[in-house]
């Protein structure tokens, strides 16, 4: 199959960087921006498009001036979670990386229910956040969710990672932004402000990924240089089933992992590799594998081009599928060797996605064209 075009209109379309496909490969789930690239936040619906017949449909619709986005869909059911900001807004409580909650949607009944509880009073409630959360992400399993959080009443910069599990959470309405969630949350990671220099503390954990179907997640690490220069490593997350969290630092490379393009750390389906992009000795952003059990590196691309986004592993584990050169590309996860899947034009496809579908079969990406962003897919 050669590139299609799956959507077509004005509009600023973005998918997220993982999880966008429907359980049976038949849809893609994706969010809707004002802007022709998609670059503000401001979309207020969720739409799915049916691959085959570029039918679409719309699943929730904001109210109240909410903006809502990066959609990613429930490994093996009809269901949705995304990000939405505040309803009725206000000067002092806006969309913001501090004002989100996550909300599920069952794609069949339409129906919406919040995901992350929100207490902002002293002393808080169990399971309940105090800010927002981003990017929720659930585990191979269906049950629990990862995503990045950040808190509302410190204004220190500090970013975490945090999970949750099915379990009703009720606070009090003491506060007229609290509100009461599906799942129970939990912070997997610990950051601090003010890291020390050449310690392994960090200041920011984010880009977090499910290692394979483990309770254990790996994610990106800021931490400092004894010159104090940032430095980001991949580091873990484990003891999460026994809610007592510890975090461990995996690698300790000379460059650092990549910043750019922004990428998260992802696993193998069998949880024995982990994939990243670090630059070589060349500057050339290149693929990485680590073994999340000994730390062993492997630099999987010896490109003289650099990878340009975000990247899936396809279903078996076999290779991964990732933007570079200009292309869709995969890249085999044994020997690094890349295969361009799509024509080289003046519009490259865009770094924010590039997903395989649950069959393996096909690869979801973005395009600009005159009117806006489009999805695409090509054979895998």
């Amino acid at each position: 199959m050669s590139e299609q075009q799956i959507t077509h209109g004005l509009g600023g379309r973005i998918l997220t960087n993982i999880n966008v496909w429907s359980p049976d490969s038949e849809w893609l789930v994706y969010d809707t921006r004002s802007d022709r690239d998609g670059s503000v936040f401001d979309g207020s619906v969720i739409e799915r498009v049916r691959v085959k017949t570029g039918e679409v449909q719309r699943l929730f619709e904001a109210k109240n001036g909410a903006q809502v986005g990066v959609v990613t869909h429930h490994p093996s059911e009809n269901k949705i979670v995304f990000i939405q900001g505040p309803e009725n807004p206000t000067q002092d409580w806006s969309y913001g990386v501090s004002h989100r909650q996550g909300v599920i949607v069952n794609t069949d009944t339409l129906a919406a229910l919040p995901l992350d509880a929100r207490d902002l009073t002293t002393p808080g409630t169990s399971g309940a956040l105090r800010g927002g959360s981003h990017v929720h992400v659930w585990h191979p399993k269906g049950d629990w969710l990862s995503y990045t959080y950040n808190d509302a009443l410190e204004n220190s910069g500090v970013r975490e990672v945090g999970v949750c599990f099915p379990k009703a959470v009720s606070v009090p309405k003491t506060q007229p932004r609290n509100h009461d969630g599906t799942h129970f949350s939990l912070l997997a990671t610990k950051s601090t402000p003010n890291p020390k220099p050449g310690s392994e503390e960090i200041r920011r954990a984010f880009e977090e990924g499910w290692v394979g179907s483990s309770r254990t997640l790996a994610f990106l690490g800021e931490t400092l240089k004894p010159d104090g220069r940032p430095h980001v490593e991949i580091f873990l997350a484990e003891g999460l089933e026994t809610q007592r969290p510890t975090q461990r630092r995996l690698t300790h490379t000379q460059n650092g992992v990549a910043l750019a393009p922004r990428h998260w750390v992802r696993s193998s389906p069998n949880g024995s590799q982990l994939a990243f992009l670090m630059a070589d000795d060349a500057g050339i952003v290149q693929l990485w594998l680590v073994s999340p059990s000994t730390g062993t590196l492997k630099q999987l691309t010896r490109n003289k081009f650099p990878i340009t986004s975000a990247f899936t592993w396809h279903p078996d584990g076999s290779r991964l599928a990732a933007i570079a050169d200009g292309n869709v590309t995969t890249i085999d996860a044994e020997t690094g060797k890349t295969r361009r899947l799509t024509k080289k034009t003046s519009a490259a496809p865009l770094a924010l996605a590039c997903v395989f579908s649950p069959d393996g079969k096909q690869i979801a990406f973005l395009r600009h064209t005159g009117d806006g962003n489009q999805l695409c897919v090509v054979k895998g």
